[in-house]
């Protein structure tokens, strides 16, 4: 446990910011299965709109390092391709 009163209010931050990271992360994966959900279904154009969100949600994870930057554009893309796998 930390002693000093900084420790402990880094300590107090670091619950915090964990907190809003879980909720974040979780909000992006419910994103990201509303695209996939609608793939499934062949709904293209509800697949468009869940991708818009998602990307949002992606790009923004990847600028707050919850995730890798990289990562979160992989995804992007990944999600792309299978909304244009669609048409095909």
């Amino acid at each position: 446990m930390a002693n000093h009163v900084s420790a402990l209010k880094r300590a107090r931050q670091d619950i915090r910011k964990r907190d809003q990271n879980r909720a974040q992360k979780s909000t992006m994966r419910t994103a990201i299965k509303r695209v996939h959900q609608a793939v499934e279904a062949g709904d293209q154009k509800l697949a468009n709109e869940a991708m818009v969100k998602a990307t949002s949600l992606l790009a923004r994870a990847g600028r707050k390092g919850i995730m890798h930057a990289k990562t979160a554009s992989r995804s992007v893309s990944r999600l792309n391709a299978s909304i244009k796998a669609i048409k095909a």
